[in-house]
């Protein structure tokens, strides 16, 4: 297991979310930039990512790291996502929140729903970048969901993903470069994405994104204790998952038995194991495929279906005909048991009354 100095720290792998390595994975922590992920992948599914946005005075006097907006200035909402995440822009994340909700008040409201709505419990965000608030907090498990289903989106992915892009501003003619290290000065195999954080009071904060083979993965570290102690850390977990866990599947169509019933795989599932780890396959409550090891740890867990039994057409005419000779089988045998009764009953009530 990793040695790791950060105060939270969370390791999954990114098609089933499986944990690979937690520690204190549900503490209330502070994000600082990480929560522009959230607002990222908010923006790309409620907005329009051509709409053009007007840049207000608010949006061009906030504090922290900028892309230089100019107050009337116009910019696509794409450019203000890129500019958010490759170059941490708070400018660019107030003027997407304006854009989308009005205001950062409602756009806090708004985000908070949204991320319920994707499955996180314990995030409360009041501003769409991240610098200090006392109420603004998340978890590692938390951001780790949150980047989990932003990755299953192209455009976010591609941005997320990008290393350096061309700006042409009003005010700023430059190339962006991410700030992720791993993604730059000290490359990493495999990283596909990364984001980086910092405020006084959340300490060096990143999330990460690498793939090698099949096998991808999403690192949090939060609270590092300093930015080098933050990406030491990063590294030592991605280093352990790809050393000690492999990809396996369950392909789609594969059936399995319970009683007399019969279920069946809608779909490919993907799961990590360890390298001394076996697995073992079971149907619980007729609706989940479950995984879990040797240990009866819990592995991962799939959406499973019961296959309704269908009589082919031949077998099923020949059915409707056997039934058509059975009731008419049926009819005579009646008519002839009430013959005899009708005759029985006349001839005892003749005999009874000589």
């Amino acid at each position: 297991m990793p040695n790791l100095t950060s105060e939270s720290v969370i390791l999954i792998e990114e098609s089933s979310g499986r944990i690979l390595f937690e520690k204190n994975s549900d503490s209330k922590m502070y994000p600082a930039s990480l929560t522009k992920v959230a607002t990222a992948i908010y923006a790309i599914e409620r907005g329009n990512l051509k709409d053009i946005v007007t840049v207000s005075k608010n949006a061009r006097q906030v504090d922290g790291t900028r892309v230089y907006l100019e107050e009337g200035e116009k910019v696509s909402l794409k450019k203000l996502i890129e500019g958010l995440l490759i170059n941490s822009g708070n400018d660019a994340g107030v003027a997407i929140a304006e854009h989308l909700d009005g205001s950062e008040e409602e756009f806090a409201i708004s985000i908070n729903a949204y991320l319920k709505e994707i499955g996180v419990q314990n995030t409360h965000f009041e501003n769409p970048h991240g610098l200090f608030n006392a109420d603004h907090t998340t978890t590692a498990r938390d951001l780790a969901k949150i980047t989990q289903y932003a990755m299953k989106n192209e455009e976010f992915r591609n941005i997320f993903g990008t290393k350096e892009l061309k700006w042409d501003g009003e005010a700023w003619d430059t190339t962006l470069y991410t700030h992720h290290k791993l993604m730059r000065e000290r490359p990493y195999e495999g990283v596909t994405g990364g984001k980086t954080g910092y405020v006084d009071e959340s300490g060096n904060t990143l999330i990460t994104t690498a793939k090698r083979g099949d096998l991808s993965v999403i690192a949090v570290v939060l609270k590092g204790q300093s930015q080098d102690a933050a990406y030491s850390d990063t590294v030592k977990l991605l280093d352990y998952a790809f050393t000690n866990y492999k990809l396996v599947s369950i392909p789609k169509g594969k059936e399995y038995k319970l009683i007399n019933n019969t279920f069946i795989t809608k779909q490919k599932y993907s799961f990590p194991i360890s390298n001394n780890e076996e697995i073992i396959e079971k149907i619980e409550n007729a609706t989940n495929l479950v995984i879990r090891n040797q240990s009866q740890e819990l592995v991962a867990s799939f959406p499973i279906y019961k296959i309704q039994k269908q009589v082919p057409i031949e077998d099923q005419q020949k059915w409707d005909e056997k039934e058509e000779e059975l009731v008419k089988v049926e009819a005579n045998n009646f008519f002839f048991i009430s013959a005899i009764a009708v005759f029985g009953i006349y001839f005892f009530t003749k005999k009874t009354s000589v």
